[in-house]
């Protein structure tokens, strides 16, 4: 097992196709040639950060959840996840953002996109976490590509299904968040000829709204905050 990234070869890292990720998750992004998002796995059972994720408030945080259809459904693949249209928490999460970061430097550059994404009407989960993170991706400016688990035919669980990713991909090295080695066998990856690596996430602290820093929101907090600089802060929270 490599404890830090090797330069040779491919490299690739995997996440569920969250909602509004978190810094970390482009700071994978941004170290690898290929990010795969696991759309055909389980969606999460309980709470998750598949339909929310948490924003900086003048009371502390805000919580923006997507609602989602669950009841009677049972086990569902994270691509089949439909969203309850019938609230109007497009509308409460929208006015909850104006709200919010009304004064955020770099609110007209951003916010307007985002919302016309929130508001477009998705039928499925997948489908707005996808133009989500899409579109954090192109305003960072993170180079890796985006592939789908569903484009690749692929389906498994745990380690065997990223050792399939890595083989249809051709990449030499796997690379995770040091959280993910309890749920990873790294002798699989040996046994396969693939290099495991880990990178650390050390979030930095840059400038917010209301009051003291808070670790670990959406980027969209960082990127409405800091605008063009938010891929380097991100780079330089390892």
């Amino acid at each position: 097992m490599q404890k830090g990234v090797k330069s040779r070869g491919m490299i690739i890292t995997a996440n569920q196709p969250v909602f509004l990720p978190w810094s970390g998750f482009f700071s994978k992004a941004n170290r690898v040639d290929a990010m795969v998002l696991l759309d055909v796995v389980q969606y999460p059972q309980g709470r998750s950060w598949m339909a929310r994720n948490r924003f900086k408030s003048d009371k502390g945080e805000m919580w923006l959840t997507v609602p989602v259809m669950k009841r009677g459904r049972g086990k569902q693949i994270i691509r089949d996840v439909e969203i309850c249209n019938e609230s109007d928490w497009q509308f409460k999460h929208v006015q909850g953002l104006r709200h919010q970061y009304a004064r955020a430097p770099y609110r007209d550059d951003y916010l307007p996109i985002v919302e016309s994404i929130i508001t477009h009407n998705h039928a499925r989960l997948v489908s707005l976490n996808l133009d989500l993170i899409r579109f954090l991706y192109n305003a960072l400016g993170v180079g890796s590509r985006l592939v789908l688990q569903s484009e690749l035919g692929i389906t498994g669980k745990g380690t065997d299904l990223l050792v399939s990713i890595c083989q249809a991909l051709n990449a030499d090295n796997y690379l995770a968040l040091p959280s993910a080695a309890r749920y990873l066998d790294s002798r699989k990856f040996d046994s396969n000829g693939l290099d495991l690596s880990f990178v650390h996430f050390r979030p930095r602290a840059y400038p917010q709204l209301w009051g003291d820093f808070r670790y670990n929101l959406s980027a969209l907090d960082l990127l409405l905050n800091c605008g063009p600089k938010s891929l380097d802060i991100i780079a330089r929270s390892v």
